[in-house]
């Protein structure tokens, strides 16, 4: 009988190479609960948008580039939007993909309890690229609208389960690049046991198009797009 469970999905990429080991089949998931002010995917924030697509019918896609991912270690990376917010049907997904010996990633900011079933999720998940937004507080609740602490204590979790994680800030001059900020998630990320990569994302506002294309005003409007000088000084200053 065929699995009537659907999910909301914006896009598909059949080629990735900087989501994850190898070459990535990359499926981006529809609808975000955070509200990053730097986001340059404005259009997957809606609950309600994107194509609805059938377990099969995602799983048919995926199958028909293994002969591209497999032969270079590369996998599946679910990302987004925000995946774990369609967990039903990932939680259905991904056996039918381990089955098949694919690797599998997900791309998430981790802002979310705890649950029975996100852990089983977890348990099947091969790696978590894990976006930490800012370890300051009050900085990470102005850009995102939500607080860090959940994606913290997710981070924790991973590390006490021994899951394998790559650690990802974009890196926003003036907001996300403050020394101290830095040096406070160096420590962070040194007390995880797990963490495979660090990956300092520059800043850039190509996604500004999106924002005006909805009718809405950029936030970061007037806030210089990162350099590798910059970039270069938050690797120093994070030891990476």
């Amino acid at each position: 009988m065929e699995n009537t469970l659907k999910a909301r999905i914006h896009s598909f990429e059949s080629f990735g190479t900087v989501d994850g080991p190898g070459i990535r089949f990359v499926v981006f998931m529809q609808g975000c609960p955070l509200k990053c002010k730097y986001c340059h995917n404005r259009d997957t924030w809606d609950l309600c948008g994107g194509t609805q697509y059938s377990l099969e019918e995602v799983v048919s896609r995926i199958e028909k580039y293994k002969n591209y991912f497999m032969p270079s270690d590369g996998g599946v990376t679910i990302s987004g939007g925000e995946p774990l917010l369609q967990l039903k049907f990932l939680l259905e997904l991904f056996p039918k993909l381990k089955a098949q010996g694919i690797h599998l990633a997900i791309d998430t900011s981790g802002s979310f309890d705890l649950t029975n079933d996100l852990k089983k999720l977890i348990d099947m998940t091969d790696l978590f690229l894990l976006d930490i937004k800012c370890i300051n507080d009050d900085i990470c609740r102005d850009l995102t609208g939500v607080s860090n602490k959940k994606e913290l204590t997710f981070a924790k979790y991973l590390s006490s389960i021994k899951k394998p994680m790559w650690i990802r800030q974009v890196l926003v001059p003036g907001i996300t690049d403050k020394e101290k900020d830095l040096l406070k998630l160096k420590t962070f990320i040194s007390s995880l046991r797990t963490v495979e990569k660090i990956e300092i994302l520059p800043y850039h506002d190509m996604g500004r198009f999106k924002w005006e294309k909805l009718g809405l005003i950029y936030p970061l409007d007037g806030v210089p797009v990162a350099s590798q000088e910059d970039v270069d000084r938050a690797k120093k200053i994070l030891g990476i």
